[in-house]
């Protein structure tokens, strides 16, 4: 393994012409200047430099050594500049898992201010339920996810694996076709619909739903299951 602070020796060896004038310019003295180099040769089994009384230059293997150095410095150079741009959010790539409703009314006017700030970052978007996102970002597929929880049912906010931050609350809203005779009550029960037909969501609303009416004491006569809330809501409009 080439060891990169002789391979700078060796650079400064070659820029200066001498062991001295390098030593004094890498604050090392001679004699260090003089066992870097002579460790560098030991270790590829070459020679890196020939000595002359105008001097010392480089042979052909320490040519090809300088001319690696100056390359890996180079690199070196550019992955520093990357991580100092990763670490100031101005490159990279972030992937935000969310659930429909919210890439639809949350997340265009977050990612519109995001991006702004941070032009330089690529963004991604998967949609998904929680209870897929949140598997996508313990397993590093997703950096984020916007989901949504049921309190009484819901129990992945206690993964310590997982930094929870709450966004807002929303209310569970109850849609009945607007001739039932029910929709202008002033208050409901859940148990004066037990004879209805319900709709149920899928995953966890679907889940909330059997929780709630299994505590009013019944057991819902389900007549369709359906995860796109757009076409559910058009269901109970049609009566």
């Amino acid at each position: 393994m080439l060891d990169l602070h002789r391979l700078r020796v060796l650079r400064a060896v070659a820029q200066h012409g001498s062991f001295s004038r390098a030593a004094a310019a890498l604050h090392l003295t001679p004699s260090a200047v003089s066992q870097h180099v002579a460790a560098l040769e030991r270790s590829i089994g070459l020679p890196v430099v020939e000595r002359s009384p105008r001097g010392v230059r480089l042979t052909a293997p320490g040519r090809v050594l300088v001319e690696t150095a100056d390359a890996v410095e180079a690199e070196l150079r550019g992955a520093r500049q990357q991580l100092d741009r990763l670490a100031q959010g101005e490159s990279g790539h972030l992937t935000v898992a969310t659930f429909p409703s919210a890439g639809q009314r949350l997340l265009p006017a977050a990612l519109s201010r995001f991006t702004a700030a941070h032009p330089g970052v690529e963004v991604s978007v998967i949609e998904a339920e929680p209870e897929e996102s949140l598997p996508l970002v313990r397993a590093g597929r997703a950096d984020l996810a916007l989901v949504y929880r049921f309190t009484p049912i819901d129990r992945d906010g206690t993964d310590p694996g997982l930094r929870w931050t709450l966004l807002l609350t929303d209310p569970m809203y109850l849609v009945l076709p607007a001739a039932h005779p029910l929709a202008g009550a002033a208050e409901l029960a859940l148990a004066d619909l037990a004879a209805e037909r319900w709709l149920q969501g899928t995953g966890s609303t679907g889940e909330m739903l059997l929780h709630l009416v299994a505590a009013a004491g019944f057991t819902p006569r389900v007549a369709c299951r359906s995860s796109d809330y757009l076409f559910m809501h058009a269901l109970v409009g049609a009566g």
